[in-house]
C-alpha cells in the first residue's frame, strides 16, 4: 500500500446548499517545497448553482502559489498545540512521523460542521498498480443506535459491501456500506460517488470495501468509522482523470497573500 506520504495531490469539493449536489472545483499540489491552487474544470459547473470563487481565490483565472499552506487549508486541521492532537491522529490511523499537512487533509477530508467545502485526496497507483482511498462514512447521524452499536463491533480489515439505494427519497444516488450481516452503516460520501459508480461499473469485482479503523465513544460520529477501497484500474482507467477534475488554466501564475 502507499504511505500517506505520497498524497501530493488533493482536489477541493464544493456543495450546492440547494441541490446537495458537490462539485469539484479546485485542485491543490504540494511539491516538497510550495503549495500550488487552481480552480479546475469543475467549478464551470457549480457557477450554474451560484457558486462564487473562494475570498481567498478570488480569480478563476489564476494559480496560486504559497510557501504556506493557505488558510481555507490549514484553518481545517486541527493544531499540533491542541492536547486531543494525538487522539486526532489515531482516529485518523496516520503515524505520527507520516502526519504531514497534506496526509492530515487527504485523511480528514477537512470538513466542517455545516461546511460547504470538502477536500479529498487523488490517489497513486502503489507497486502492484493498486489504488488505495480512505473515507470516513458519512450520515451516521441518520442510522438507528443497532447500526451504530454494530459500528463499534466492526474489526479492521472486515468487508463492506457498496448498495445503490436507487429508492431513497432524499438523494437516489446513495451509495450505502452494508456489512455482511446486513447492517447499514452509513454511506460514501457524495463528492467521491461518481468515481466510485465508475470503477463499480467497470468491473465491481475489482472493487474491494474494508473496515480500516473503528474509533469508539466518544469519538464524533463524523471520525467513527474509516474505511478504505482498493481497487486494481484496468483499461488505462485513472481515478479523477475526467475533464472536472482538470485544471481551468495552468500558465498564469499569482502569488497568494500572506
Amino acid at each position: 500500500m502507499i504511505t500517506l506520504s505520497t498524497h501530493k495531490t488533493l482536489f477541493l469539493a464544493w456543495q450546492d446548499s440547494n441541490s446537495r449536489s458537490w462539485f469539484p472545483i479546485g485542485r491543490l499540489t504540494f511539491d516538497g517545497a510550495s503549495y500550488k491552487f487552481v480552480y479546475t474544470q469543475g467549478v464551470k459547473a457549480a457557477q450554474m448553482c451560484d457558486f462564487v470563487p473562494l475570498s481567498s481565490f478570488p480569480y478563476l483565472d489564476k494559480v496560486y502559489t504559497s510557501t504556506q499552506l493557505f488558510p481555507v487549508f490549514s484553518n481545517r486541521l486541527m493544531p499540533r498545540s491542541r492536547p486531543e492532537y494525538s487522539s486526532f491522529i489515531q482516529w485518523l490511523n496516520i503515524p505520527e512521523h507520516e502526519d504531514s499537512l497534506m496526509a492530515m487533509l487527504a485523511r480528514s477530508g477537512g470538513q466542517r460542521e455545516t461546511d460547504t467545502l470538502a477536500v479529498f485526496p487523488c490517489p497513486e497507483p502503489d507497486s502492484e498498480g493498486r489504488y488505495h482511498l480512505h473515507f470516513f462514512s458519512h450520515g451516521l447521524r441518520h442510522l438507528p443506535q443497532p447500526a451504530i452499536e454494530r459500528i463499534n463491533r466492526a474489526l479492521p480489515g472486515e468487508k463492506l459491501w457498496l448498495a445503490h439505494e436507487l429508492q431513497n427519497p432524499h438523494d437516489s444516488m446513495a451509495l450505502t456500506l452494508n456489512t455482511e450481516d446486513h447492517y447499514i452503516v452509513g454511506y460514501c460520501p457524495r463528492y467521491l460517488r461518481s468515481e466510485v459508480f465508475e470503477l463499480i461499473k467497470r468491473n465491481p469485482s475489482l472493487v474491494d470495501l474494508r473496515v480500516e479503523r473503528v474509533n469508539q465513544p466518544p469519538t464524533p460520529l463524523q471520525f467513527r468509522l474509516l474505511c478504505n477501497i482498493t481497487t486494481q484500474c484496468k483499461d488505462d482507467f485513472r481515478p479523477f482523470s475526467s475533464q472536472e477534475y482538470q485544471p481551468l488554466i495552468e500558465s498564469s501564475v499569482a502569488t497568494a497573500p500572506r
